[in-house]
């Protein structure tokens, strides 16, 4: 079909929605509208689906939620016998209802439903997947993206996003149907009250809590160390959870961003929800400069990320994710090997753009390091094979430098309330020893050298955008530079080809990970750029490191390397 016959058949049977009825008959007389929203189907990636509020195939919508869970469901009944599917959302536009949507899908194919009666973060729905033994999860969020954004990622029965092998049978499955007249449902209501439905109770929340609070390892110090902290939860899911956590270990002198408290999918005091971009935490900075805390919490909408600010001499600044994802790693193996509770042979995981730091730190320690692709998913796999040999215990950390951290194996998605809750033990402990957190980041650093990392992302909307987007990354593997910013590059990586080449002599070797289309480029001096388009967002992004013995050194370091290969983008 073109995309004015979809347009025309959308008009004609969307009508579930009176907020698409109403979008469609604006658009009639608009060209450019109905194409972008018509032009494709929003792709159901690796982990599900990711768009734009609104009316049409490449918009977030109740019919493209539907059709996703009905190809979901056909899976789930082809693969397992009697299924059973949890299910949580956050604080954005719709989630509430793309939530009920996907359950009376599910109930219409027979499949048990668990959901939770209130919004609730990601990594409590992969609790629940494993707590529950359901076969599958369905967490609708957009993580960290604009307010005009709302998404929907599958869990498999493991608690880990959907393997790769599941998303293409689900893919699959989708693109064979119609999305109006292929497509069970029934009303919510009718199955709530049957059954068919349920709602997840009190029992499965506070045995959450309960496994949170055991990755603890110094959690008795905290209440009488003084720690002050703020936290904004970012008007998403993570006020409740983070607070009920904090409190439990006894950090009590917590100051809340009033304006960012409650759920709020609009995100009126911060457009960008994300902990990694400073703006977001501008209210949160604000709040500090009052209250003088030792520490700023920040969760994103669904809670599974978590950035922070520490006091300094120039105000409050802030941390990357591979600096506190370094520095809980390095508290972690001190503290546990001190208490007598590190496992024998341990492991760490990380993704292969997060800091080369982190190598350095289980060298000292003795823990083994383990590098996957990029996507918190891969690091849950590495601890569900540990799990089939009975061997979980051995996984101690995992992250990556999107501000994403893990400590226990309770759940197999990256944890904001349990990060929260270790980044204050953390802080708390440091504190009884005289120490802040950036002077334990400066301590870090003198050990193993300056490791500075940073991201650049170049976006790249609607149609053209993912052209363009396409003919970047060919030209980048068919013709890859020689050299960065004066610096001969002598190692390129490409995931998609899964080959490894030394550019000095020509050998290539091959790489055992998964096929992505990532591609790394290895400088001299240790330095390097990785590039990758986003598996959510009409995005590129880039990834440098820049090594050296001073801050100074790797900060001018990094504007060099970055500024000469991101001349590719512009």
């Amino acid at each position: 079909m073109t995309e004015n016959e979809l347009y025309d058949l959308w008009r004609a049977n969307a009508t579930d929605d009176s907020d698409l009825i109403k979008e469609l008959d604006d658009i009639k007389d608009d060209r450019e509208a109905i194409n972008d929203r018509f032009y494709r189907d929003l792709e159901f990636g690796t982990g599900g689906l990711r768009g734009v509020i609104g009316a049409g195939t490449n918009r977030m919508n109740v019919y493209t939620v539907r059709r996703a869970t009905q190809g979901f469901a056909d899976y789930l009944n082809q693969e397992y016998k009697n299924p059973s599917v949890a299910v949580s959302y956050d604080s954005r536009i719709k989630s509430d209802v793309f939530a009920r949507a996907a359950a009376g899908v599910l109930a219409a194919n027979g499949i048990k439903v668990h959901i939770y009666s209130e919004l609730m973060p990601t990594p409590m729905l992969s609790f629940a997947v494993r707590e529950l033994n359901c076969q599958g999860g369905i967490m609708v969020t957009a993580s960290h993206n604009p307010a005009k954004y709302n998404g929907y990622k599958v869990y498999g029965d493991d608690g880990c996003q959907i393997t790769l092998r599941g998303a293409e049978i689900i893919l699959e499955k989708i693109n064979s149907l119609d999305i109006f007249n292929d497509v069970k449902t029934v009303d919510f209501d009718e199955k709530l009250a049957d059954g068919t439905i349920s709602y997840i109770g009190q029992e499965v929340i506070d045995s959450y809590y309960r496994s949170v609070l055991a990755q603890g390892i110094n959690t008795e110090l905290c209440a009488s160390s003084g720690l002050k902290v703020v936290y904004t939860p970012l008007n998403g899911t993570g006020n409740k959870p983070v607070r009920h956590i904090l409190s439990e270990i006894g950090i009590n002198d917590v100051t809340i961003v009033p304006e960012q408290e409650n759920p709020d999918g609009n995100f009126t005091t911060c457009p960008y929800p994300n902990p990694e971009i400073r703006e977001a935490l501008n209210l949160g900075l604000k709040k500090c400069e009052e209250v003088k805390p030792d520490l700023l919490l920040a969760t994103d909408p669904d809670c599974d990320r978590v950035g922070i600010a520490v006091p300094s001499d120039n105000g409050y600044v802030l941390f990357s994710g591979n600096e506190v994802g370094a520095m809980l790693l390095e508290y972690i193996c001190t503290q546990r090997i001190k208490k007598g509770t590190m496992p024998e042979h341990p492991i760490a995981v990380k993704t292969i753009v997060t800091t080369d730091i982190v190598a350095a730190i289980c060298k000292e320690y003795n823990v083994e390091l383990i590098d996957v692709l990029t996507g918190f998913k891969f690091i849950g796999e590495q601890i569900g094979f540990l799990e089939e040999k009975g061997e979980e215990n051995r996984y101690i950390f995992g992250f990556e430098e999107s501000y994403g951290y893990l400590s226990g194996s309770y759940v197999r998605d990256k944890d904001a309330v349990n990060a929260s809750m270790l980044i204050c033990e953390m802080a708390a402990y440091y504190r009884t020893q005289g120490i802040t957190l950036l002077e334990a980041r400066e301590n870090m650093y003198k050990k193993y050298g300056v490791f500075l990392h940073t991201l650049h992302s170049f976006t790249f909307e609607g149609e053209s955008g993912m052209i363009k987007m396409n003919d970047i990354m060919s030209s980048l593997r068919e013709n890859p530079p020689t050299e960065i910013a004066g610096f001969k590059v002598i190692r390129f990586d490409d995931y998609k080809v899964s080959v490894s080449k030394n550019t000095e002599n020509g050998t290539e070797t091959p790489i055992t990970l998964p096929k992505s289309n990532v591609l790394a480029f290895f400088l001299e001096g240790g330095n390097k750029a990785v590039v990758r388009p986003s598996g959510t967002e009409p995005k590129i992004k880039t990834y440098f490191t820049a090594k050296a013995p001073t801050h100074d050194e790797a900060a001018a370091l990094e504007e060099k390397i970055s500024g000469d290969f991101t001349k590719i983008f512009l």
